[in-house]
């Protein structure tokens, strides 16, 4: 094979004329992609756990609202939900509100934009199993619950919530996995995570093994910290005698 390496090249400083070297553009691609990750999975978590809830309520109005949820953005290319959140809704948008979102600077607007993409695609998985953890308490622990006096919704949020997601741990890994790979789409509406600084990179130095390499190593070490993280939680919330501990 006829490649010149030269790793050097990630030490040089960049051909833009920026006070940076190339590999400070692969550690703010890192940076931003560790940003989108973990505030995507927060949205993602906060939508799926109320529409799991919904989804299990004796009510066929909620029923339909999250199985509409569901299929909707479960069904539209990831890609696609990215171009419509940041090219379309702003336009549909409140007039005051679409202006606002317009006014702010490059970075903030690719974001917001791939933030709420990321996370409501994402969240109408977890929506999923939610639903699937909550199905699979027995019925006579929401019977003990409400014996006790408490209401539907002290049930769910003081007996059925806590145990479902330690049920889900594990598919909730996976999830937080997912994220942290599919925030390389974000670089299609313009902002520069890893992937995105990885190929900006290849464009100015013309040496791609050694940009994807480092960004191959840098997923990794992302996804480690993940499942490490994960696998602390599951420890420390282990209830035993269940699924999960």
């Amino acid at each position: 094979m006829d490649y010149r390496w030269h790793w050097g090249v990630l030490l040089q400083p960049v051909a833009t004329g920026e006070p940076a070297t190339y590999l400070d553009w692969l550690f703010s691609g890192l940076v931003n992609t560790v940003e989108l990750t973990l505030l995507a999975f927060s949205v993602a978590l906060a939508m799926g756990t109320v529409f799991g809830v919904m989804r299990t309520l004796p009510n066929r109005a909620a029923n339909a609202a999250s199985a509409a949820y569901v299929s909707i953005f479960r069904g539209v290319p990831l890609i696609v939900q990215f171009f419509i959140w940041f090219f379309v809704v702003p336009e549909v948008l409140p007039t005051a509100a679409g202006d606002w979102f317009k006014s702010l600077p490059s970075h903030p607007q690719f974001l917001i934009a791939s933030v709420v993409s990321l996370g409501v695609y994402t969240g109408s998985r977890i929506c999923e199993q939610v639903r699937a953890g909550i199905q699979a308490r027995p019925v006579g622990q929401f019977h003990a619950a409400f014996a006790l006096g408490l209401t539907r919704a002290q049930a769910y949020r003081h007996v059925l919530l806590p145990v479902a997601f330690r049920t889900i741990l594990g598919p909730l890994t996976s999830e937080f996995l997912i994220i942290s790979k599919n925030s390389a789409v974000a670089s299609t509406i313009g902002l520069l995570e890893l992937s995105g600084q990885a190929r900006q990179l290849v464009d100015y130095t013309a040496q791609p093994y050694e940009s994807f390499i480092c960004v191959t190593l840098a997923y990794m070490a992302l996804n480690f910290a993940i499942l490490r993280g994960m696998r602390w939680i599951r420890r420390r919330t282990a209830l035993h005698g269940m699924i999960g501990s």
